[in-house]
């Protein structure tokens, strides 16, 4: 034990030994971490602790989280609540939560427990203080009172995607724990066949599972500060990833290695309800982690909101298990796209509301990473194997169906299969049905979320309104006149009273210019539409019919950096980007945005792309 621990443990009094009914509860979440651990079936994985804590527990076959990313994957655990029903679904967007919605373990404080979060949070929402009796890096159960039951989270980077890429002594330094019989070697780890087979890209699989080997030590160090305070037999323990894989097609997306994530539980028999938790138990009901806030609350005695999208799967009086998993892609970091996917319990079907999108988009983080490095090295040679050939395409099916049970990576697209069509169908209307019922805001343009959380004080309240009543199914129809270039149907909703149908309506025009030709005149006024998503796509659309003169000089005022709309100017730059040449007479507005901080203006990294494009 380190020093460190052994004195934090020794400032512990005895009495802070547990003697209430109610369980502690400890988690130990880490980063971008899919289920490679030995227990999960990964040959190479060396995971000891992590086996043994499930093989006292349950491990959970089909835990899914509700996005493929960090911050959008923690609003929805930390809510019950699906990121599309709050609004909070883009990456970083720090949408403001509506009044009755608190941060789970507010309800648990309310219920007598200690609350401590070591240390992030990254919520997409500012950290209500009312969430957390503590938020720091010496945030620690032992700071309770005596007898009080606790709630605490201990968060992992180690395994981040930033760590991935490391080499040489930064990453020797993560994995310094490590034996030379738990090291891998590159040449025998079974890589992912949509990535480039190369040494490079071996090696940063190999050092994901050396940190996964990493994460594994920190467990131990944490269940073994229990057990010396005598706390096994009183404290839940939950191990889990806040999302799939961090390396490229798995982390941001909605794919089986983007979603499916690590989940073992251990319970003390005392706290088992029925067989729950008997060890050894292997799980394979469909888990959401927006699951996760009303399972604490339950195995915690404390009733749940009404408002929880999520439901218990552990603890007394369970409802019916799930049917479905839900996610939700949205905007990450600075490139847009809107993807929602619905898995059953053998198929994934998934729904690409932005089609002329590329699979992958230009994104700054991800870049810098190798295995993005060799995929573009090796696509621009040629030479990738079809799988990562297919992802590397300039564009998307409107539907992708896999059976995630046969083709577990997923490059197998069975929506065109007609004795498929049955699933197809069911799966579509279970999706608009999930849509529907949870009121997602994904089809409105972001800068309408901002306008909407403006005026009525959360993006949750803007389709709740009673104007809005029945708007989601009209966006989604507009959605799909857009995608199907139905340009009669587009341009009748040019002038909707609704906004985001009209955003719809000019994108899908914008996107073919030469059928939109005939409606310039309709198009043209657009500029000075009240919305400014509407007025940005109304210029693209003109800059696409070679009126470039009046598209200029609104895009500029949008990306002007006293535009109080992030995602405004994230619109506007996307369009300069996309103009290539032609955006020119912006160069120095393009140029006014580089100052920025590159980690708080996703406007900023879009600039400096467009910026390349230009001539020197």
């Amino acid at each position: 034990m380190s020093l460190t621990r052994r004195s934090l443990l020794a400032a512990a009094p005895a009495a802070l030994a547990q003697t209430a009914a109610r369980p502690n509860i400890l988690w130990l979440s880490c980063e971008d971490t899919g289920p490679q651990q030995h227990c999960y079936g990964d040959p190479t994985a060396i995971t000891p602790t992590i086996d043994k804590l499930a093989s006292d527990g349950i491990r959970y076959t089909r835990a899914y989280t509700v996005a493929g990313v960090c911050a959008p994957s923690r609003s929805g655990i930390i809510t019950g609540m699906y990121p599309s029903s709050l609004g909070s679904q883009h990456m970083r967007c720090q949408a403001k939560l509506p009044p009755h919605v608190k941060a789970f373990p507010e309800y648990l404080r309310n219920a007598g427990y200690y609350c401590t979060n070591n240390v992030k949070t990254d919520y997409n929402f500012p950290t209500p203080k009312t969430a957390w009796d503590e938020v720091s890096n010496n945030a620690h159960w032992k700071n309770r009172k005596p007898g009080q039951p606790f709630f605490a989270v201990f968060n992992n980077t180690v395994s981040h995607e930033s760590q991935v890429l490391k080499r040489g002594a930064a990453h020797e330094a993560n994995v310094k724990r490590l034996t030379p019989a738990q090291r891998q070697d590159p040449a025998k780890v079974a890589l992912p066949p949509y990535y480039a087979d190369t040494p490079e890209s071996r090696r940063d699989w190999a050092n994901y599972l050396e940190l996964i080997t990493a994460v594994d030590y920190w467990v131990a160090d944490h269940l073994r500060d229990i057990a010396e305070a005598g706390l096994e037999n009183d404290t839940i323990v939950l191990f889990w990833g806040d999302h799939g894989v961090g390396l490229p097609r798995a982390k941001r997306w909605l794919y089986e290695q983007g979603t499916l994530a690590p989940l073992v539980v251990r319970i003390p028999a005392k706290f088992r309800s029925a067989d729950q938790g008997k060890p050894g138990t292997v799980d394979d009901q469909l888990v959401n982690f927006i699951d996760l806030a009303p399972t604490m609350l339950n195995l915690a005695g404390a009733p749940l909101p009404e408002h929880f999208q999520g439901r218990a799967f552990l603890g007394p009086k369970l409802s019916p298990p799930r049917q479905y998993i839900h996610g939700a892609r949205d905007r990450m970091d600075e490139r847009y796209d809107l993807i929602r996917a619905v898995r059953d319990r053998q198929y994934r079907y998934i729904r690409n509301y932005r089609p002329e999108k590329p699979y992958y988009q230009k994104l700054d983080t991800q870049e810098q990473g190798t295995t993005m490095k060799e995929l573009r090295r090796v696509h621009a040679e040629g030479k990738l194997p079809p799988a990562a050939a297919m992802w590397m395409a300039l564009s998307k099916p409107a539907e992708e169906l896999y059976d995630a049970n046969a083709d577990p990576f997923e490059v197998r697209n069975l929506a065109s299969k007609p004795e498929l069509a049955p699933v197809l169908r069911r799966l579509r209307a279970e999706m608009d049905r999930w849509q529907d019922s949870t009121l997602d805001t994904g089809l409105l343009p972001e800068p309408e979320l901002e306008a909407g959380e403006q005026k009525l004080g959360s993006r949750w309240a803007i389709l709740r309104q009673p104007e809005h009543k029945g708007l989601l199914p009209r966006l989604r129809a507009a959605a799909n006149a857009c995608n199907a270039g139905d340009i009669a149907k587009l341009a009748a909703m040019l002038h909707d009273p609704a906004a985001g149908v009209r955003w719809w309506a000019v994108k899908g025009l914008a996107d073919r210019p030469s059928q939109a030709a005939p409606h310039e005149a309709a198009i043209a006024p657009l500029l000075a539409d009240p919305s400014s998503a509407v007025r940005i796509e109304a210029a693209r659309a003109l800059a696409k019919l070679g009126r470039e003169a009046k598209a200029l000089p609104l895009l500029v005022a949008e990306l002007d950096r006293k535009n109080p709309s992030p995602a405004a100017r994230i619109f506007a730059a996307t369009v300069l980007e996309e103009m290539g040449d032609k955006a020119l007479p912006a160069r120095a507005a393009l140029e006014a945005t580089l100052p920025e901080p590159r980690n708080q203006s996703y406007a900023m990294r879009v600039a400096k792309q467009a910026l390349e494009k230009l001539p020197k």
